[in-house]
């Protein structure tokens, strides 16, 4: 007579969670808007402010020097003034990036052999999460970058070519050549700086450029001249360079020399900066504009789940959603929708002093 077999069912592991489970939508949302990356600079000069709207009004002044009004005789009409201010619509850019759940992923993480690996495969994903998002940060601060260096976004990837042009003035732009260059012994940039404040219509209390462009102005032979009256050889700090430019009314210049890197075709990776290493940007301390963030489609479809505040999504929405029967497949996903305005756009100076 056969032995009837047992069979010992584990049900700890019959009961393990699913993927989405694991990381439901308020989750991944809680953990998105409550982890702190690193600031970057663009956001502190361009401080975000979400919108509803997929479209930016771009508004700017017609520079901040005041339009002298007339004297009249008494009993007389005054006379009419009309607005400089020039308004442009522009849309807001969609940026998004996804990493993919592999087949082997899924099966760890829903099958895991003890607590400790899942956790340990869960801080995985969301670390694959922080990386979404700061990819997704890095091609915002590109754009602000862009902008307060050239006037301009350029933006030509995905299919998309285009050129979103903010206005700066031609006159408060400029880029030297030949012995003009600060790299040469013969030219004179603090009598260059000098020009261009004058060209603008407010005073630049702040320059903002790359370590090589500022290196070029502490050993330049006129700049140390006029700091220490003569070219001694001795070494210019970046310290008596700022208390010099201060007693001269001259902008206090600081450098951003932060990269990124960018994924190419074939997997391999190139470095590249935030803000031009050849630019010398002056702007006062008032605020050059804004980060605004619209709604992405993720957002809107999510307002449909009355479990979920949508109130509380940040400016970059992240998912993790289960896409593909074969192969299996889930993702990981960032995205956002926006784009800097730039309300100075009439009130920097945008010098190009190296090449």
């Amino acid at each position: 007579m056969k032995k009837n077999k047992y069979f010992q069912i584990n049900l700890q592991r019959f009961a393990a969670k699913s993927i989405l489970d694991l990381f439901n939508q308020k989750e991944v949302l809680d953990y998105t808007r409550n982890r702190e990356l690193p600031v970057l600079l663009g956001e502190t000069l361009f401080p975000a402010r979400k919108t509803q709207s997929l479209e930016l009004e771009q508004i700017t002044g017609g520079g901040s020097s005041p339009i002298i009004a007339s004297v009249h005789a008494f009993d007389t009409e005054s006379e009419i003034g009309s607005r400089q201010a020039s308004k442009a619509t522009l849309e807001l850019a969609l940026i998004k990036r996804k990493m993919q759940l592999k087949e082997k992923d899924i099966i760890a993480l829903e099958n895991p052999r003890t607590p400790a690996e899942q956790q340990y495969l869960m801080s995985q994903v969301f670390n694959d999460l922080d990386v979404l998002v700061r990819g997704v940060n890095a091609r915002t601060e590109l754009m602000r970058m862009e902008v307060l260096a050239n006037g301009k976004i350029k933006i030509n990837e995905n299919g998309l070519d285009a050129t979103i042009d903010y206005n700066v003035p031609a006159d408060h732009k400029e880029a030297l050549s030949g012995t003009d260059l600060w790299t040469d012994p013969l030219a004179k940039p603090l009598e260059d700086i000098d020009r261009w404040i004058e060209a603008m219509d407010t005073t630049p209390t702040r320059a903002l450029t790359s370590k090589k462009v500022l290196n070029a102005l502490l050993r330049h032979p006129q700049v140390k001249a006029s700091v220490f009256g003569s070219d001694t050889g001795k070494v210019l700090t970046r310290a008596e360079l700022d208390a010099f430019m201060q007693s001269n009314g001259m902008p206090v210049i600081r450098t951003y020399d932060e990269k990124y890197r960018k994924q190419n075709k074939d997997g391999s990776y190139t470095k590249a900066r935030y803000f031009p290493e050849n630019k010398f940007v002056m702007f006062n301390d008032d605020l050059l504009g804004e980060t605004i963030y619209g709604p992405t489609a993720e957002e809107i479809r999510l307002s449909r789940d009355p479990s979920i505040d949508t109130s509380l999504v940040g400016n970059v929405f992240t998912a993790v959603y289960e896409e593909g029967a074969d192969p299996v497949s889930t993702w990981e996903k960032a995205v956002t929708v926006a784009l800097p305005s730039f309300a100075a756009a009439d009130e920097v100076f945008q010098a190009q002093p190296i090449a």
